[in-house]
């Protein structure tokens, strides 16, 4: 008997240590930096958001849109007013903002989407788009055919250019001809902006469009031309019925679901989050290939891209709707057997990037500055 009183005694005190210690007093609240209404970045996040409420029942959430950079702080200093104790911003462009309030709220956790820094209190978390960007850069490679294809962007981050980056990889592979023309906007949400960039990249000769911004413009304006584009974030069939051809959608909640969990039990804490960073790909779940969940392609494409044969040094032979789906498969599968960045690589300058057999690191990813051989364009901080 004194055994087993012994046993139960050592039991309840692990099961009461902070491993295993339950919180049910979370209130989780997003601030975006756009409306929720974009049908890009921000409704992709809210999805997100709600994906996370319907995983963990009872879980109390909260949103605020539109929240401009310089208005971080204050929206913080709202959001914990309001009981919030976990707060996630969602722009790179909030970083300083939800630092500073950090510091001041050592008792909140933070998790700040597609950003670098972290702090005791501060976890950061991406659901990175580059391997879907590859692989619609196949299909636009395929499908372009004045051998120009536009590519609207936002701003000249690291994180941009990786998507461009790799998209041209893409598009370069299936076809050598063809070279991505890039248009900065300087903005996440300006549908004025990018339209007036598709339509000087329409100017130009552009048949084919991908872009990194918040609104369905692009697609919406191309589609105005009977010219071909991809969904963004999330599904944009309504911009654009019959003239989206995949796309990147994202699974937010995938992530946030995963570290408020990891916070219920314990294993997150306001003071053990320096090293914690997400960067989630296809095989973790979190991005996926589609004009729409589960629709890689539209129909309206699937037979040219299967009529439209490459050769491979990998496949030999293959049609590019075959190779779309052999490079799906091998980046969703774990280990991923597929790097879009693999060398041999050199940049537009003739730099080597990666010599044969290497690839990038994590820390390449997320501070990558050269551009792609088949890329034209300004490029703010070009190596």
């Amino acid at each position: 008997m004194r055994f087993r009183s012994v046993a139960v005694m050592a039991l309840l005190t692990l099961l009461a240590s902070p491993a295993f210690a339950q919180r049910d007093d979370i209130k989780a609240c997003w601030i975006y930096i756009g409306p929720v209404g974009d049908f890009g970045y921000s409704y992709a996040q809210d999805l997100g958001r709600q994906q996370t409420a319907a995983d963990i029942p009872g879980l109390e959430t909260a949103y605020v849109e539109a929240v401009a950079e310089a208005d971080v702080e204050a929206t913080v200093d709202q959001l914990v007013a309001d009981g919030c104790n976990v707060i996630f911003g969602t722009s790179f462009g909030f970083g300083d903002g939800l630092l500073a309030a950090a510091e001041r709220y050592p008792d909140v956790i933070f998790g700040h989407a597609t950003g670098v820094e972290r702090a005791p209190n501060v976890l950061t978390y991406m659901a990175d788009f580059y391997q879907v960007y590859y692989v619609n850069g196949l299909i636009a490679g395929a499908l372009t055919e004045t051998d120009t294809v536009g590519y609207v962007a936002a701003f000249p981050i690291p994180e941009v250019k990786r998507h461009i980056n790799a998209f041209a990889r893409g598009v370069q592979e299936v076809n050598p001809d063809a070279k991505v023309v890039v248009r900065w906007i300087y903005a996440w949400f300006d549908p004025a902006a990018a339209r007036e960039a598709t339509e000087a990249l329409i100017a130009d000769g552009a048949d084919v469009f991908a872009y990194t911004e918040d609104t369905p413009t692009v697609p919406q304006t191309a589609a105005a031309r009977g010219l071909v584009s991809f969904s963004h974030y999330a599904d944009m069939s309504q911009y654009a019925p019959d003239t989206l051809a995949s796309g990147q959608l994202v699974h937010w909640g995938v992530l946030t679901t995963d570290i408020i969990r990891k916070i219920m039990d314990g294993t997150y804490t306001a003071d053990n989050l320096d090293d914690v960073d997400y960067f989630w790909l296809m095989a973790e779940g979190a991005v996926e290939v589609g004009v729409a969940p589960g629709q890689v392609i539209h129909p309206n494409y699937e037979q040219q891209l299967k009529d439209t044969t490459v050769q491979s040094e990998e496949f030999g032979e293959i049609s590019v709707y075959d190779l779309v789906m052999r490079r799906i498969e091998q980046l969703s599968a774990d280990p991923v057997g597929f790097e879009p960045f693999a060398g041999p690589l050199t940049d537009r300058k003739g730099n080597q990037v990666y010599a044969e057999g290497e690839g990038p690191t994590l820390l390449d990813l997320l501070g990558m500055q050269w551009a792609a051989p088949n890329v034209e364009g300004p490029w703010e901080g070009e190596p």
